[in-house]
């Protein structure tokens, strides 16, 4: 009987019990969707639109703002490059557009976090998660480095240099992460090789490079304070100020995830924690370096500034072609005009004409050799000022600023006049016999 009983149990649960549960499974409705969410929405992306849960909204918000901006910085960053002077700063643009696709990626990631877990999503999170941390870091201690040289000997080392160190310093973070995933979830031994069952402690740790990429970064940039060249400061300044709030943004989303966290008695919080981090990080990555370094590339340095100064009809524009026609054109009416004018070069001018007012300890006038000497070439003889003269008459006359010609023969009209009186005294024939 016993024997019996064992077989004929199993067999009337298959016909009664299991069409029973199926019919009940198949009576229980869907949970209905949170508020904010479509029916036909997957239950997968209800934290992308439930109204009763805030912070998926706001962070999904704060992420798509966060990649568009970043885009647009990239555009103007590379639509940039021609308009930049000092080609030290363009040997850097690299690096730092290589720095905004990690930002991206950083905005990007966020929604990862917000979504619910799975496999792809879980090993999306382990893995990028420190590689594009990693990228943006690693930007920021090859710029630091190129800063060090810059600031001790005004050069520093090309652009395919920083580019090339910071590409190897995000590749170990890479290469970490990769043997990392291989470890845990291809050759893991336990049953359960899910990529969303880790502790937040082993998260934690395979973050110990970014972490020492931040504090070498963050130690690296003082140096350049005190460098010999200081219009590299500010862009160490940047730096440090960034390095800072990226500490300070680890420090507390880490203590909340590993301690916080565990005390409020659930994981509920853990993804929310990483989103607000990641978005929280990329944030002071756009505003606080970014956006500063981008007003700082187009402007030229302190010997460009100086060339400037030193030449300022270097460069041809509008304006000096303007400048320069009118000049030549006004040159040409004046001097038409004085062809036009009346010799009134011929006409006494008073001595006191040029006068405003001041004493002027030396006059040149130049003497007769000097301008016979000098030629015709600057004009004809009769338009030029002679040098005074010692003739007690002239002087003594008003029109004492006659022309050199007029005065020799002012002097020399009366000896003339008594030479021809006294001929023709001595040879007319009327002056003895006319009376």
């Amino acid at each position: 009987m016993v024997a019996v009983s064992r077989t004929l149990l199993p067999c009337l649960w298959l016909l009664v019990g299991l069409p029973v549960e199926l019919c009940l499974a198949q009576a229980t409705p869907d949970p209905p969707p949170p508020p904010g969410c479509s029916k036909d929405l997957n239950s997968f992306y209800y934290n992308l639109c439930d109204l009763s849960v805030a912070w998926g909204i706001v962070l999904e918000a704060v992420a798509g703002f966060g990649i568009v901006t970043s885009f647009v910085l990239t555009v103007v960053l590379v639509a940039s490059v021609p308009f930049v002077q000092d080609y030290r700063k363009k040997s850097l643009i690299g690096t730092q557009a290589f720095f905004l696709l990690g930002t991206i990626g950083l905005f990007c990631l966020t929604f990862a976090f917000i979504v619910k877990q799975d496999f792809s999503t879980c090993a999306s999170r382990r893995f990028l998660f420190g590689v594009l941390f990693a990228i943006c870091f690693s930007c920021l201690a090859a710029h630091t480095m190129s800063l060090n040289f810059l600031a001790r000997r005004n050069h520093g080392p090309r652009g395919w240099i920083a580019f090339g160190m910071a590409l190897l310093l995000a590749l170990v973070e890479v290469i970490i992460n990769t043997e990392w995933l291989v470890i845990t979830v291809v050759r893991s031994e336990s049953a359960s090789q899910d990529p969303c069952q880790v502790s937040n402690e082993d998260f934690v740790m395979a973050l110990i490079y970014v972490m020492f990429l931040q504090v070498a970064t963050f130690l690296a940039a003082w140096p350049v304070l005190c460098g010999r060249y200081k219009h590299w400061r500010k862009h160490a300044i940047f730096i440090l100020i960034t390095s800072s709030f990226s500490m300070a943004i680890w420090i507390v989303w880490i203590v909340m995830y590993v301690y916080g966290n565990q005390q409020r008695g659930g994981s509920t919080w853990d993804d929310p924690t990483l989103a607000i981090a990641l978005a929280a990080n990329a944030c002071v990555f756009v505003f606080l370096y970014i956006i500063p370094e981008i007003s700082q590339v187009i402007k030229p340095g302190p010997e460009q500034a100086y060339e400037d100064d030193v030449y300022p009809t270097r460069g041809v524009g509008y304006e000096t072609i303007l400048k320069e026609q009118k000049s030549q054109s006004m040159f040409v009416e004046n001097k038409a005009f004085s062809m036009d004018e009346p010799s009134s070069a011929k006409k006494p001018v008073s001595p006191y004409s040029g006068y405003n007012g001041q004493l002027l300890t030396s006059v040149y006038q130049p003497t007769e050799m000097a301008l016979m000497h000098k030629g015709p070439s600057e004009g004809s003889y009769d338009v030029i000022l002679p040098r005074a003269t010692a003739n007690s008459q002239v002087m003594g006359s008003a029109n004492s600023t006659l022309r050199a010609d007029d005065a020799y023969i002012s002097q020399n009209k009366p000896a003339v006049a008594q030479k021809d009186g006294k001929s023709g005294q001595a040879s007319s024939p009327y002056s003895k016999n006319r009376w």
